[in-house]
């Protein structure tokens, strides 16, 4: 758990420093960087030319995928992400799952987020850090915890996560760590096109009995594009989820986490309309 803690915070707080290195004409306000969510599974708090509020809807499908990385099925969500002043974000949401099982299941959410490094100017290195609470769409509740990173100029666009989570659930991990990176670069005008990769349970590399079944990974394409003097947003993402390794425990033990006999995939969008 320690060496886990260690390596996720340590990419979260690294990887911002290698995009500044890449730095291309970091002057400057864009369409592209008053857009209120830039990625799709990387949450960052507003920058001060995004401040204000929003409504996005997200959607997706996904087969054989285990949450937070996806549904097994359709899933619809509305978020209300706002500046609540002294570089406080607020992120609420609501969603809807329709399974590939014919079941049909509700998630809620709220977050609380604030940057402590930087976050005065639009363009530069932003770190934070923030509070919430879950209710996943198997019921279970969740406290959780998170860091946030971002990087954004005229060209870049960067954003990593280290979720903590505390599910009140005897069959769960005592503390769940989530990572996720998204990295973008400018295509053409106001469209950014790279890559965007999600991390959970990675201690079933080094160990043999991770509670939850394994290591899963998502790594996927990720296209966002704020159309010049528009109040919309559009951003798509997905891939394949790999689950990389497999607990000893015996099958069915945790059965409200066994994991797909086979690897999956997810495809998600979002459309956000900034007041």
């Amino acid at each position: 758990m320690t060496k886990k803690l260690y390596l996720a915070i340590a990419l979260t707080l690294m990887l911002p420093v290698l995009v500044v290195a890449q730095t291309i004409n970091p002057q400057g306000v864009s369409n592209s960087m008053q857009q209120p969510q830039p990625f799709l599974f990387t949450i960052n708090t507003l920058n001060p030319a995004a401040r204000g509020w929003s409504l996005n809807y997200s959607g997706g499908y996904g087969e054989r995928t285990v949450t937070p990385i996806g549904y097994d099925g359709v899933d619809q969500n509305v978020a209300v992400k706002g500046y609540l002043g002294a570089k406080f974000t607020l992120l609420a949401s609501m969603g809807i799952g329709f399974g590939n099982n014919g079941d049909i299941r509700s998630l809620q959410q709220a977050e609380v987020l604030r940057d402590f490094i930087g976050g005065n100017e639009p363009t530069g290195v932003r770190i934070g850090a923030g509070l919430g609470f879950r209710r996943e769409f198997n019921n279970t509740q969740v406290a959780l915890s998170r860091i946030t990173a971002a990087y954004e100029n005229l060209n870049w666009k960067f954003g990593a996560n280290v979720r903590f989570e505390k599910a009140f659930d005897k069959n769960r991990d005592g503390l769940d760590i989530i990572s996720s990176i998204g990295i973008h670069r400018q295509i053409s005008g106001q469209l950014f096109g790279g890559i965007e990769a999600v991390g959970q349970d990675l201690e079933g590399f080094w160990e043999a009995d991770e509670a939850e079944g394994g290591a899963r990974l998502l790594i996927g394409p990720s296209l966002n594009f704020a159309p010049v003097a528009s109040r919309f947003s559009f951003t798509l993402c997905g891939g394949p989820i790999i689950y990389a390794t497999r607990s000893t425990i015996a099958p069915n033990e945790f059965a409200t986490r066994e994991l797909p006999l086979s690897n999956g995939f997810t495809m998600k969008f979002n459309v956000g309309f900034k007041f």
